[in-house]
């Protein structure tokens, strides 16, 4: 390896045609006052650290900025609404009251009290006995006793029927099962298509392809998008009621997140799809449900 050569700058200046230029800075003087340190530099960092003032005046920024932040989520809170909770509508309160037994026509066992009253009645019919038509024979003390024993068995038998029916006597999954059956009742299409009209058709091209009509609906309706809304919104009022109580279940907690962003969801679809229209509106209405449901991000 061949020895380094160092040029000092007497030697660099006997070379031909060298000549040092003067610095720009030379002629300025700088001082350690004169110097102004730049933001976000380590230099500030450390004596913002250091100098109470400025430690006071980041103290002050930082509670207003928490303060106003908080005032922004209030506000928004209350013009979206609450994205779990629902308004007290007849709808909702119905819910509630299946979970606290307070309902009178709700029955289990898939018995509606119509049908209930239909049975008691045959039953009373097929035991009544047939009058005996020589009336000279007939004991009338004897008769009357008869006909008070029968009808005190058939008070029993109406008593014991409501009392195996009764949904007070049910589980929780008994209990659930009747909100399912309410929610398809009320929000089903094959009911609401009797009074809500149609979605607004939209404009379709001469080119595009003709689709045949669909195949009519068989049965009730339990799979549209506003019958799972009901079903989910009956589940999460269930799950909230229960953390009320019980704030360390943390795997409710996480079954509460994933019902609401489920709901969300759908509710997004089906807004998409009826582009705002009256099913959209009955169904809002219904369930009580504010914009903060399916706008933007929610975090339970």
């Amino acid at each position: 390896m061949p020895p380094r050569i160092l040029f000092q700058p007497s030697s660099l200046q006997s070379l031909p045609g060298f000549a040092l230029r003067p610095s720009p800075f030379a002629a300025l003087s700088v001082t350690p006052c004169q110097i102004t340190l730049r933001t976000g530099s380590a230099e500030a960092r450390e004596r913002r650290r250091h100098d109470p003032f400025l430690v006071e005046q980041s103290r002050q920024r930082k509670a207003a900025n928490l303060a106003r932040r908080k005032v922004l989520e209030e506000e928004r809170e209350t013009a979206l609404g609450d994205p779990v909770h629902s308004k007290h509508t007849p709808f909702v309160q119905s819910l509630e009251d299946l979970r606290t037994f307070a309902v009178a026509d709700a029955l289990n066992h898939f018995v509606s009290p119509q049908e209930l009253h239909d049975a008691l009645e045959y039953s009373q019919h097929v035991t009544t006995p047939f009058p005996n038509p020589s009336r000279d024979l007939v004991d009338p003390q004897l008769e009357k006793e008869t006909e008070a024993k029968r009808f005190q068995e058939q008070e029993n038998t109406r008593e014991a029927l409501q009392r195996i029916v009764q949904l007070a006597n049910g589980n929780t999954q008994d209990r659930t099962r009747v909100g399912i059956q309410r929610c398809i009742e009320t929000f089903g299409r094959h009911h609401t298509d009797t009074f809500l009209p149609s979605k607004p058709a939209a404009v379709i091209h001469e080119s595009a392809p003709i689709h045949l009509p669909k195949t009519p609906r068989a049965g009730p309706d339990t799979g549209s998008s506003e019958v799972q809304v009901a079903i989910l919104t009956m589940k999460i009022l269930n799950l909230t009621q229960h953390l009320k109580t019980t704030n360390k279940d943390k795997h409710n907690q996480r079954n509460l997140q994933i019902l609401v962003h489920k709901r969300q969801k759908l509710l997004r679809f089906l807004r998409e799809q009826e582009r705002g229209g009256p099913r959209w509106q009955h169904l809002m209405e219904k369930l009580g449900l504010s914009d903060a449901a399916w706008k933007g991000e929610i975090s339970v």
